[in-house]
C-alpha cells in the first residue's frame, strides 16, 4: 500500500477499503487531491494552536490537511456512519487531536461544541455538503452573542452561492438576504475556485472557497427585524419598497411610507438598490416604531 505525504494511505485507497461510495442523498462529493485540500486548510489561516470545526469530513481529506497544517484539534461532524472507521484511522495517526461527532450538523449545538476549544482560537473550515451549506451559514451568521464563538469561516460553496454571499448592490443579480446578512456581520471574499473535475463524483457546478471574518462591532440593529425586512424586501425584489414592505410595516401598525421615511430610504427604490446600511436603518426605524406603539 502506497502512502500520502502525511503518512496515511491515499484517499482513493481509503475509500476503496471502507466502501465509501459518495451518496447523492447526503450531498457528498469527495476531494482526493491532497494538494488541493492542503490549500484549503492553509486558507483557514495559521492553524498552530487553533481548534477547527469541520462539517462533513467524509473519508477525511480536509481533516488530514487541517491536522497536517498544525491544527491543535479538529472537531469533525459526520452523519454518515460509513465514514467513521476511516476517520478513526486518522485519529489513531494523530492521537488526541481529532474528535469525531457522529451527528447531523443541522442538529448540532455549535456554541456548546465550541466550548471544547477551552479558550483556544476556534474557526470553522469545511467542504460543506451542498444541501446544508446555506442553512448552516445562516445559523453561524445569526449567532448570539456577537462577536461569535469562531474567529473565521473558511467554507466551500457552489459558486453561485458564493457570489450571493459576497454580493453588494453593484452585483444586483446576486445581491439578496444572504449578502446583507453576511456583509452586515462579516467581511467576506472569495479566495479561489475549485473546478468540478476535482471532485468524485464531479458536480455540475464550479465551487468556491469563501472566507468570512466576523466584524467586532457590526452596525447595531435588531437582528430578527433585519431578517424580516430583508425577507419581505427581497421576496418581492422587483417591486418598489413602498409595496414590498407594505405587509411588514402593517405588523408594526404603520404604513410602509412611514417606515421608509423614518429610515431615510426613498420609497421608490427596490431592495437590490439598498446598501447594507440602508437595511440596518430600516431595522432601527422598525424597532423605534414598534416601541412607540
Amino acid at each position: 500500500m502506497s502512502l500520502a505525504h502525511d503518512g496515511l494511505p491515499p484517499l482513493r485507497e481509503i475509500v476503496a477499503k471502507y466502501g465509501l461510495e459518495p451518496k447523492k442523498s447526503l450531498g457528498q462529493n469527495f476531494l482526493f487531491d491532497l494538494n488541493l485540500t492542503g490549500r484549503i486548510a492553509r486558507a483557514a489561516g495559521p492553524l498552530a494552536g487553533a481548534v477547527v470545526i469541520e462539517v462533513g469530513p467524509g473519508p477525511g481529506g480536509l481533516t488530514r490537511a487541517l491536522l497536517h497544517e498544525g491544527a491543535a484539534k479538529v472537531i469533525a461532524i459526520e452523519r454518515d456512519e460509513r465514514c467513521l472507521a476511516a476517520l478513526a484511522e486518522i485519529g489513531a495517526h494523530w492521537p488526541d487531536r481529532l474528535d469525531v461527532v457522529a451527528d447531523d450538523a443541522l442538529a448540532v449545538d455549535f456554541a456548546a461544541l465550541a466550548a471544547r476549544a477551552e479558550g483556544a482560537p476556534l474557526r470553522i473550515c469545511a467542504n460543506l455538503p451542498y444541501n446544508v451549506a446555506t442553512p448552516l451559514l445562516a445559523r453561524w451568521l445569526e449567532a448570539e452573542p456577537w462577536p461569535p464563538f469562531f474567529d473565521r469561516l473558511t467554507l466551500m460553496f457552489q459558486r453561485e452561492v458564493a457570489l450571493r454571499i459576497v454580493a453588494t448592490p453593484r452585483e444586483r443579480a446576486d445581491y439578496g438576504r444572504l449578502g446583507v446578512l453576511a456583509g452586515w456581520r462579516c467581511r467576506s471574499r472569495i479566495l479561489f475556485d475549485v473546478p468540478a473535475a476535482a471532485f468524485t463524483p464531479p458536480p455540475k457546478v464550479t465551487s468556491s472557497i469563501v472566507e468570512l471574518l466576523p466584524r467586532a462591532e457590526p452596525e447595531p440593529c435588531d437582528r430578527p427585524l433585519l431578517a424580516a425586512i430583508t425577507q419581505a424586501a427581497f421576496g418581492q425584489r422587483r417591486k418598489m419598497l413602498r409595496q414590498s414592505l407594505k405587509s411588514f410595516a402593517a405588523t408594526l401598525g404603520v404604513e410602509a411610507g412611514d417606515l421608509l421615511a423614518a429610515a431615510g430610504v426613498a420609497p421608490t427604490r427596490r431592495a437590490e438598490e439598498i446598501e447594507i446600511g440602508g437595511f440596518v436603518a430600516l431595522a432601527r426605524a422598525a424597532q423605534d416604531l414598534r416601541g412607540g406603539r
